[in-house]
C-alpha cells in the first residue's frame, strides 16, 4: 500500500509541481531572451510566475510530507529513544494534519470569497478562484498524508531518522 501511495504521490503531485517549474523555466528563458534580443518582454510573465509557483509550492507538499522530506531539527534526534522519537512523530503528525486542515479551510473561503468578486490578475486578467482552490486542494491532500502517517507510525519512514556520517564527512 506505500508503494502505491507514494507512486499516486509521485505522479499527480509530483508531476504538478515539476511541470510547473519546468513551465517557469521556460517562461524565465523566453523573456530573459525577448529582453535581450527583441526589447520586450512576456505580457504578463510576472503574473505566470507566481500563479506556476503556488503549483511548485503547493503541490510539492503532501509529496515532501509523505516521504519525510521536510525541514527538520534533529540535534537531540541520536540520543533520543525510539520510543520517544515515536511520540514526537505522532504529536508532529497530529498538530501538522491540523494545521493543514485549518489552512485549507481558510484558503477555500478564500477562494469563495475570489469566485463571488470575479477577483483575476491585474494584467492577463486570469481568474484567482481555480487558483486558490487548488491550493487548498492540495492542502486537503497534504493533511490526509498526515492523517495516515499517524496510523502508519510503525513505518520506518514516519519519523525521522538521524543522518550519520561516514569517515569523509558525508552522508551514508
Amino acid at each position: 500500500m506505500f508503494s502505491y501511495i507514494d507512486k499516486w504521490l509521485k505522479w499527480t503531485c509530483g508531476a504538478v509541481s515539476s511541470l510547473a517549474l519546468f513551465a517557469i523555466m521556460w517562461l524565465m528563458i523566453i523573456d530573459v531572451a525577448g529582453r535581450k534580443f527583441f526589447s520586450t518582454t512576456i505580457p504578463g510573465g510576472i503574473e505566470l510566475t507566481e500563479i506556476l509557483m503556488v503549483f511548485v509550492i503547493f503541490a510539492a507538499l503532501p509529496l515532501l510530507s509523505w516521504r519525510g522530506e521536510h525541514v527538520v531539527f534533529d540535534s537531540l534526534d541520536g540520543v533520543l529513544p525510539v520510543q520517544c522519537r515515536k511520540i514526537q512523530a505522532f504529536i508532529v503528525h497530529v498538530v501538522a494534519a491540523g494545521v493543514f486542515t485549518c489552512l485549507a479551510f481558510q484558503v477555500t473561503k478564500r477562494a469563495q470569497r475570489f469566485d463571488a468578486y470575479g477577483e483575476v490578475t491585474s494584467q492577463l486578467k486570469l481568474s484567482l478562484g481555480p487558483v486558490a482552490w487548488s491550493m487548498a486542494g492540495f492542502l486537503i491532500v497534504t493533511a490526509i498524508v498526515h492523517i495516515l502517517l499517524l496510523f502508519f507510525l510503525n513505518r520506518e519512514s514516519s519519523f525521522h531518522q538521524p543522518q550519520t556520517l561516514n569517515s569523509e564527512g558525508r552522508d551514508q
